[in-house]
């Protein structure tokens, strides 16, 4: 299953310039995600994260690896009509083990692949690694809950 950013804000609430997952390209329900994020020099965070010298910020990265684990959370939810879908939100609750390994530039897709290490009910523990050119650049642990809005 793949999806572009129009089926995405069908799901996230996010929007310019805080939707981070620009397209879906697998989901196996209940178990993994992959998705990317084109990073370009046009992007506000870039006037000050740092000038002359742009890295992509790190807090960047982990916010779109937890708006591509609530599109897994919401994707694998079969038991939920549209209808409910579109009056629950996906509530970070933690993030631990958070790594950066390498910089991210203006150019780079930055790859999200999100696993679920297991849920219970309506919480859902998360691994979610990024990277450009399959190089690990990133990597956490989240932790997450659907709610109502």
């Amino acid at each position: 299953m793949t999806m572009d950013v129009m089926e995405i804000q069908k799901i996230l609430p996010h929007r310019y310039p805080f939707l981070l997952v620009d397209r879906v390209t697998d989901i196996v329900k209940n178990e993994t995600l992959t998705g990317y994020k084109n990073v370009s020099i046009s992007e506000q965070v870039f006037q000050g994260h740092f000038p002359g010298h742009p890295i992509y910020p790190g807090v960047m990265i982990l916010e779109g690896m937890a708006q591509a684990g609530g599109i897994l959370a919401f994707q694998s939810m079969d038991d939920m009509s549209e209808e409910e879908a579109a009056n629950k939100v996906v509530y970070f609750m933690s993030i631990d083990k958070a790594k950066f390994r390498a910089p991210v530039r203006p150019g780079d897709r930055l790859e999200y692949r999100i696993s679920v290490i297991k849920r219970k009910g309506s919480i859902w523990m998360l691994e979610g690694k990024a990277y450009v050119d399959d190089v690990l650049v990133s990597e956490a642990e989240l932790k997450a809950m659907i709610v109502d809005k």
